[in-house]
């Protein structure tokens, strides 16, 4: 095994080829952000209209020639210009790792990123690349320092420093985010066909409501909330279900079950001679809706880099609250005596154009990775993903896929196949469910998560989707008007709550959400009381929705994708979901009985969910909007403290790529024939 002192590429080759430094290792001077990378991340996100490597540009017109050429001269004016030499890491426990700066930092995001698309998850993104950005560009200043002195025998100025390191940071930063901006078109055909079940998902929230005086007229109260709430009994079942299709057929071929389940569900629900039959189709597509909330974020983030997920889980998110709106355009057209069926049709019509598309949907290569390490289908679903042109690259992937599979404890070793994988995770699973409630910090994680699910549903956000219609009779002339304004407010909603997400902490929007949602509650009922007019009422309506869609709505999801470790991601995400379900399912089930029975004071009992989620949140809920940049890079400087690098030349990487096959076998073997001449 090659020591601490020894380099991965030994002496000069010829004097002129390969020569390695002694390597660095990152220390307490590695302890804050570069100057003009902290000033870049502040105006991050929400106007990041400028990239990280044009504003290097502007300001340092000599990296203007960044990717234009292979012949580059240093940014460091004055510096002597280091050798061109591979970079390597050499770990605690001897081994070594022959990635670039950029692959160790793409590396970092597939382990500390879940494998799951939620919406709000790019600040956790993008902090992540601004911390591993500043800390490989301190790695490469400490190196440019040392060759300096090796040289000249004087080391950088301060000025100096902070000059290279946030140069360098920039352009790390750069390479590290193209992910967010580059996609294929099998990524893109994966999103579209996925995003289309999140749809259908929304469409079924809400297409119960506008038809219900002409389906099946003369059903009584109870009836017809069974009707609404076989939605729910079906999604439970659904959210474990999915799962366990997941692992057993593979994502794609879940993806079909479900499908097909819509397709099923739909024309059922379209062709159904009784509303016993309608509750029956029902459950069939919430069995596929509950599915669906399971299977959609994993499978796509499982096909999308790290920087992407985030991006894609919104899009998803938007896909969902059209599908909600959608329906109610609809029912201006179908939502009638002769012709409601048409409404319940369109969940099979959607279902089959996706079935259309699925010749295009891949399955994850993470999926078959975790069934088997050397899956050339794997490596070829990669190359197509990524758009790789080398096998080198997705070598790398792969390595990528495999560490953060083993780091997330969400597979095996990758060697594993068959059963032997599905054993390994299930028993992972068992354990890191039942280490979440006897760690006491997750446990009041867990404990805030379940409280956040359970007031997103008993707050009665659905009781608006599911009987709009029922509560704006008397409020409006054409409920259904009121019921389409509501579905446009929350997708614009949705969209205001994406910037929001950006600037304020977890915690302040959850108070300002349910402090919002309280004081509408008080307001309708006010209204319906006659002490306000009852367009007050819709208007109070519409600030519900919204203050909603800042808070209550996202928020309790992207928690657990955002706060839990990777290890807790999948056990907390499928309590939590079970739990939301059954909330659901109360409230679809009990909302026509409270309307019925206390009139105006209808939305009561939801100002009192809203109040006492207002009690825990001020004394009990901790803020949750993870981890600063700098908190994230003294993780960085503890978890590497024993690996020792080499040659983190950022500038080199990046102008000239990253070096072949060809060069490290050559580097490999010079320094075998070294080691064997120093034993002679």
């Amino acid at each position: 095994m090659v020591d601490e002192s020894t380099s991965l590429l030994s002496e000069e080759k010829d004097r002129s080829s390969y020569r390695s430094s002694s390597g660095v290792k990152p220390n307490s001077s590695i302890n804050s952000i570069p100057l003009a990378l902290e000033q870049w991340h502040k105006r991050s996100l929400s106007n990041q209209s400028e990239t990280a490597s044009s504003m290097l540009t502007h300001r340092h017109p000599k990296a203007s020639k960044h990717r234009a050429t292979k012949s580059v001269g240093t940014l460091d004016e004055g510096i002597p210009k280091r050798h061109s030499r591979a970079s390597f890491m050499q770990l605690a426990d001897g081994s070594i790792s022959t990635l670039t700066p950029i692959e160790m930092g793409r590396h970092e995001l597939y382990e500390d990123i879940p494998f799951l698309a939620v919406s709000g998850m790019q600040r956790k993104e993008h902090n992540l690349s601004v911390a591993f950005s500043s800390y490989a560009a301190a790695l490469d200043t400490l190196e440019q320092d040392d060759y300096l002195h090796s040289t000249t025998g004087k080391h950088m100025s301060a000025e100096e420093k902070e000059k290279r390191m946030s140069q360098m940071s920039l352009l790390l930063l750069d390479e590290l985010e193209s992910d967010a901006v580059t996609v294929t078109t099998p990524l893109i055909f994966a999103v579209l066909i996925a995003s289309m079940l999140q749809f259908i998902y929304g469409y079924n929230i809400s297409v119960m409501n506008s038809p219900e005086p002409y389906v099946f007229p003369g059903h009584s109260t109870g009836e017809w909330s069974m009707a609404v709430a076989a939605f729910c009994v079906g999604g439970p079942f659904g959210s474990v279900l999915g799962g366990q299709w997941a692992d057993s057929r593979g994502r794609r071929g879940a993806l079909l079950i479900i499908t097909w389940l819509f397709v099923f569900g739909g024309f059922i629900q379209a062709c159904a001679p009784t509303l016993n039959v309608v509750i029956l189709a029902r459950a069939i597509i919430g069995l596929a809706s509950g599915a669906s909330s399971v299977l959609v974020p994993l499978y796509l983030g499982e096909m999308a880099p790290p920087n992407l997920r985030g991006v894609i889980g919104t899009m998803t998110q938007f896909a969902l609250v059209i599908g909600i709106f959608f329906v109610d355009l609809v029912g201006f057209l179908f939502a009638n005596a002769d012709q409601w069926r048409y409404m319940f049709a369109l969940t099979g019509v959607l279902a089959l154009l996706q079935l259309a598309l699925t010749p295009f949907l891949l399955e994850s290569p993470r999926w078959l990775l975790g069934r088997n390490r050397n899956s050339a289908k794997a490596r070829f679903i990669i190359k197509k993903l990524r758009g790789f042109r080398y096998d080198e690259e997705v070598e790398t992937e792969v390595d990528h896929f495999v560490g953060a599979a083993i780091t997330q404890q969400l597979g095996c070793d990758g060697n594993a196949e068959g059963d032997d994988v599905e054993t390994a995770k299930n028993s992972s699973s068992k354990s890191a469910m039942a280490e979440m409630f006897a760690d006491r910090k997750v446990r009041l994680l867990v404990i805030s998560t379940l409280v956040l699910q359970a007031a997103q549903q008993l707050c009665g956000i659905n009781a608006v989707f599911y009987y709009s219609g029922l509560f704006f009779e008397g409020v409006i002339d054409n409920p259904l008007v009121g019921t389409t304004l509501m579905g446009g407010i929350n997708v614009i909603a949705t969209y205001v709550a994406l910037l929001i997400m950006d600037r304020c902490g977890r915690k302040t929007l959850i108070m300002w959400s349910s402090v919002g949602m309280f004081f509408s509650c008080v307001v309708i009922v006010l209204s319906l009381l006659g002490f306000l007019d009852k367009l007050v009422a819709l208007v109070a309506v519409g600030s519900y929705v919204s203050f909603f869609e800042i808070g209550l709505g996202p928020i309790p999801s992207l928690i657990v994708a955002e706060m839990f470790e990777g290890k807790y991601v999948v056990s907390a995400m499928t309590v939590s979901l079970f739990l939301q379900w059954v909330c659901n399912f109360v409230v679809s089930l009990l909302f026509p009985y409270i309307n019925e029975t206390l009139g105006p004071y209808s939305f009561g009992p939801f100002a009192v969910v809203l109040l006492l989620t207002i009690i825990y949140a001020w004394i009990w809920l901790p803020e949750t909007q993870g981890k600063s940049p700098e908190e994230l890079l003294a993780e960085l400087v503890a978890k590497n403290e024993g690996t020792v690098y080499h040659n983190m030349d950022i500038e080199e990487v990046v102008y000239r790529g990253p070096p072949s096959r060809d060069e490290w076998a050559e580097a490999l073997a010079f320094l075998e024939s070294e080691e064997n001449g120093s034993q002679k």
